[in-house]
């Protein structure tokens, strides 16, 4: 054990922090705020600065890679590949730190994938591309083909898509646009607008028709007056031209002379002149049919069963995919009002509306909420193992408080350290959450041990030194084994390393908090709260008033506060206050029953929150929950109890207790690689005997999965017609399965989109559908992913409603269902989407999600 007369680093931080507690509490506040300033939670204060950790549902495992895009209108995939694709492939092979180049060549247009090694930096392999494309020699590519570089965003940009439609003030469908209408809006308007958000790499546009003027040449005519068809080009290229000259003054003012020539109708088309014949002009209307009409289109978009107009927001690499969200509703809430509007004959005023059917908003804060919840329940879990195991409840408040004090300071690391966070990110959080109780267990529980062995006169300040130094080095030993055991996670690469090292990096932050807690803030709390400064009645009185004071301020003004804590903090500090005048035996009895009611207590508040056997059995959900920690709370005191004499007769059986361990290992090994795996060398008699079929079966091996399942609320539907469909075939196609899929009474709503955004980032051809299906949840929820209740009349057996038919929330109500009987899970859906999407000449589809 290590002394005073050795201190060590450990010791000497110990001591200091026991003796300069003002220190501690400065430190306890930076940590506090600075957590709160970077944690990635979307909270608001008034003045005070927020600076959140980027956070985004999944991690981006996509590979380091940039886009070539190269449009030649008209021109089929052969002759894209031979003068595009392979010119540009060709020299764009010598760029530095190119892993390989990837290539598709369609009808219209290229684009080149070059995948670059990881350790590339992102904007500088962009500047790399560039200066290779504006150095190609002359003649690599056709006249007039521009190459560009593709947005600078990744696989998971795209996270806001939306549609345009027409709708009243009460906010109703309306109708009234027409698709090229709603079209030019977006291209004109809305795209722009959005692209001008800060961290938005590009809104692309997609559906409806793009209105062009469109010149149809009657041959005939051309061979009448003997003009080329080229005349005709260069006519209509240069009738559509604003031209300048030069200057000329008069009196003595200076005019610029400039010929306006934009064409603004049909009109002027008509008037352009080709060429003449004996001195008379032959114009474009006289050889050809001159009209308004849509573009050549590789995509389309539908809601429902009507054809849309819509967009998709891509965010920029290394931007906050939930702050970007946030502002592009809010420019969306700014450009609304001065959208297009038109009075219908009905009288209707009809708006075009931005509306969103697919917002990663909804998914981010789900697993943000699910760290909440998980901390939260686990902190609740924690105080009531202390409380029933331990008998203390001050030494379980203090142990709970060294978890958000952990989880904010993993915070702070993944901000300087640059790691967002997602779903696996925070996992590691509420993995190392155990670890962390750990720390605080283990000294508050050296620490109470010592202080029932102290003389009444010694220092507490000492008592508390001793007991926290003597396992300060095992308890940073333990963290360390723990931290250095995930060190070849860190070594991970590509596709591995992006999911899995975000984990072990919050893992890390967490128990390295946890032992800076344990160590430095611990120490000084304990030596106030448990072990006591001193005996005079002044600080005593100070310390039990405040806490009696802050229950009843928490039961009475605060909202969230359970009012049962600030019963039971009032009674806590009343019964200490007067303690010494109570006799002894109810000075030992009152404190046992006080812990042990509320234990019951927070078991009650965790069955509330957990709700493990569904939300609507709160009787069920409490007595679980009482039973599960009861069973498994017994187990532990039992195996404590009876641990020496279970110990002596292992010791005592040695050679039975190892055969039946190796047993064990052998059975899990079995389990994980299947039994015809580890016991495929037995002879084949064997193998084909019934005994070892059956276990075959019965242990086939745990299957594997390199992504971890999500349930984002909306399926992605993938089906493929045949290759040579037309666009108005497809379309038909997909009109019929988003009619037949929004049918289904738990689907909220269906939009698909075929062949390709206006964008780089989506090459998709026109047989491609991709179907964006959202769901309703099981129950009602708020935008956190918590299921709300609503006011139910238990005399009916019915939800009470308001005079428009909505529900009334309550929150000592009951959620509301919002699926079948027979649907219980999201795969059922699924199953009933299979059913309804099936038409022939399409093929089936993987259960996808839009992320």
């Amino acid at each position: 054990m290590t002394t005073e007369n050795s201190p060590g680093p450990l010791n000497r931080l110990i001591r200091f922090c026991l003796e300069n507690k003002l220190v501690v509490i400065l430190f306890t506040a930076v940590l506090i705020l600075s957590g709160i300033m970077v944690a990635p939670f979307d909270w608001e204060f008034e003045n005070f600065p927020r600076n959140p950790v980027p956070v985004d549902a999944i991690p981006d495992i996509g590979e380091n890679q940039q886009i070539v895009f190269t449009e030649w209108m008209g021109r089929s995939p052969q002759d894209i590949e031979d003068q595009i694709t392979y010119p540009l492939t060709t020299a764009l092979l010598g760029l530095p730190q190119v892993k390989t180049i990837r290539s598709y060549s369609m009808f219209g247009f290229s684009s080149i994938y070059i995948i670059f090694k990881e350790e590339a930096e992102f904007y500088w392999t962009r500047s790399r591309i560039l200066e290779k494309l504006n150095s190609l020699s002359p003649g690599t590519l056709p006249q007039g083909v521009s190459p560009q570089l593709g947005p600078d965003a990744t696989a998971l940009g795209q996270i806001f898509w939306y549609t345009l439609e027409g709708r009243d003030a009460e906010g109703n469908p309306a109708g009234g646009w027409d698709l090229d209408e709603l079209r030019s809006t977006q291209d004109w308007y809305v795209r722009y607008a959005l692209q001008g958000v800060d961290g938005v790499a590009e809104a692309a546009s997609i559906g409806g028709y793009v209105k062009e003027y469109q010149v149809d040449v009657d041959p005939d005519a051309l061979r009448t007056y003997d003009i080329p068809l080229h005349e005709v080009f260069s006519a209509v290229l240069g009738s559509n031209i604003d031209v300048g000259a030069r200057t000329i003054e008069i009196n003595r003012v200076e005019y610029v002379i400039r010929g306006l020539g934009f064409i603004e109708n049909l009109d002027d088309l008509r008037k352009t002149v080709i060429t003449q014949r004996n001195n008379i002009p032959v114009t474009l209307d006289q050889v050809a049919h001159i009209k308004y009409g849509p573009a050549l289109r590789r995509g389309a978009l539908d809601k429902a069963g009507a054809e849309a107009v819509g967009g998709v927001v891509v965010t920029r690499f290394g931007e906050n995919p939930l702050a970007v969200i946030k502002r592009v509703k809010e420019k969306i809430e700014e450009i609304s009002p001065g959208l297009p509007r038109k009075t219908l004959e009905d009288g209707t005023v009809s708006q075009i509306e931005i509306v969103p059917f697919y917002d990663r908003t909804g998914l981010i804060h789900e697993t943000l909420g699910t760290l909440e919840d998980a901390v939260r329940q686990q902190i609740l879990v924690t105080i009531i193992v202390v409380v029933v195991m331990v008998l203390h409840l001050r030494s379980a408040s203090l142990i709970s408080g060294v978890l958000p004090l952990a989880v904010l300071f993993s915070f702070i690391g993944m901000r300087l350290f640059g790691v967002d966070a997602n779903v696996v990110a925070l996992s590691g959080i509420a993995i190392a959450i155990g670890t962390i109780v750990d720390m605080g267990v283990v000294l508050i529980e050296n620490l109470l041990k010592h202080l029932d062995e102290a003389d009444p006169e010694e220092s507490r300040l000492e008592v508390v030194y001793q007991a926290c130094s003597e396992v300060a080095g095992a308890v940073v030993t333990a963290v360390l084994t723990t931290v250095i055991s995930f060190l070849p996670v860190f070594t991970m690469e590509a596709a591995e390393g992006k999911l899995f090292r975000p984990l072990a990096y919050t893992k890390t932050f967490a128990l390295i908090g946890s032992i800076v807690v344990a160590l430095t803030i611990i120490p000084p709390l304990a030596h106030w709260f448990i072990a006591g400064t001193d005996q005079a009645k002044g600080p005593r009185w100070f310390l039990w008033g405040g806490m009696a004071a802050a229950g009843l301020l928490g039961a009475v003004f605060i909202s969230w506060f359970p009012w049962w804590l600030g019963a039971f903090m009032i009674a806590a500090a009343l019964f200490h206050l007067q303690a010494e005048r109570l006799p002894a035996a109810v000075r030992r009895a009152v404190p046992t029953a006080f812990n042990f009611l509320v234990a019951i207590f927070v078991a009650f508040w965790l069955a509330a929150d957990w709700k493990p056997l569904g939300p609507e059995h709160y009787l069920h959900n409490f007595l679980f929950v009482l039973f599960t920690i009861g069973i498994l709370l017994g187990c532990f005191y039992l195996f404590i109890r009876f641990y020496a004499a279970m110990l002596a007769v292992v010791l005592q059986w040695k050679t039975a207790f190892l055969a039946f361990s190796c047993l064990i290992v052998l059975f899990a090994f079995t389990v994980w690689q299947g039994w015809g795996t580890v016991f495929g060398w037995m002879p084949e008699f064997v193998r084909n005997s019934k005994p070892y079929v059956a276990a075959a079966h019965a242990v086939p091996g745990l299957g594997k999965e390199f992504m971890p399942a999500l349930d984002e609320g909306s399926f992605l539907l993938m089906p493929t017609t045949m290759p040579h469909a037309s666009i108005g075939e497809v379309m038909d196609v997909l009109s019929k399965q988003d009619m037949a899929i929004n049918a289904i009474p738990e689907v909220e709503l269906a939009v698909g989109k075929l062949g390709r955004v206006e964008s780089p980032l989506d090459p998709a051809p026109i047989s491609m559908i991709e179907t964006i299906i959202s769901y309703k949840s099981e129950f009602i929820t708020d935008d956190a992913g918590r299921i709300l209740t609503f006011a139910y009349d238990r005399a009916k057996n019915e939800f009470i409603r308001d005079e428009t038919g909505g529900l009334v929330q309550d929150e000592d109500g009951r959620p509301f269902r919002q699926w079948r009987d027979e649907i219980e899970s999201p795969d059922d859906i699924w199953d009933e989407i299979v059913k309804a999407a099936a038409i022939p000449g399409t093929t089936s589809a993987p259960k996808l999600q839009p992320i």
